[in-house]
């Protein structure tokens, strides 16, 4: 079969598909839009080298998960200032509102007692918290977050996909996690 049908088969076919799961790593559709039109066009130019193997959709994911990584490398490297949500801004909330002056913990303001929350993610109102929690962390960071605890990927994998050492991923999990835990105890009530 030609190459364009058949790719232009797997665009019917794949395309809900794969938009679904660069929603869910990218969280903007119109950046999920333009991943998997890029992913479409790699394959096309690529289509050669698929040998069988993998079913196309798996082949497609494979290379969409590249654009993703690629994406999110792209937005960490870009020179980008925004004043409310650079490093050293987040760095400074986590100090001002974790910690008091004497280096104590900040008591938990929102009175929740997370030991007894068993079941949090069978909530839906805190799962739409947790959602919007998320799209509030830097884009790198929440890929990473993403990737360890919803992905199941191991460390090493993570770490040479965004070509960081394992020092710098441990303290973005770290201070990711702080952050999400402020803004749950904020918004979820």
């Amino acid at each position: 079969m030609d190459k364009s049908k058949v790719l232009s088969s797997w665009v019917s076919l794949y395309t809900h598909d794969l938009l679904n799961w660069a929603l869910q790593r990218v969280s903007v559709i119109a950046v999920a839009e333009d991943l998997v039109q890029d992913t479409f066009l790699s394959a096309y130019g690529a289509y050669q080298t698929f040998e069988n193997r993998s079913s196309p959709k798996s082949w497609l994911i494979a290379i969409l998960n590249r654009k993703i990584i690629d994406h999110y490398r792209k937005e960490a490297k870009m020179k980008f200032v925004n004043v409310e949500g650079s490093e050293e801004n987040i760095s400074i909330l986590m100090t001002n509102t974790l910690f008091k002056q004497n280096e104590s913990w900040v008591n938990n303001e929102s009175g929740k007692n997370w030991d007894s929350d068993e079941h949090l993610l069978d909530n839906d109102d805190f799962n739409k918290v947790m959602a919007a929690c998320m799209d509030d962390l830097p884009a790198k960071w929440k890929y990473i977050v993403s990737s360890k605890y919803i992905d199941d990927k191991n460390t090493s994998s993570i770490c040479q996909e965004m070509e960081i050492t394992q020092s710098n991923y441990w303290q973005i999990v770290h201070r990711a996690k702080l952050l999400l835990k402020v803004c749950i105890e904020k918004y979820w009530k």
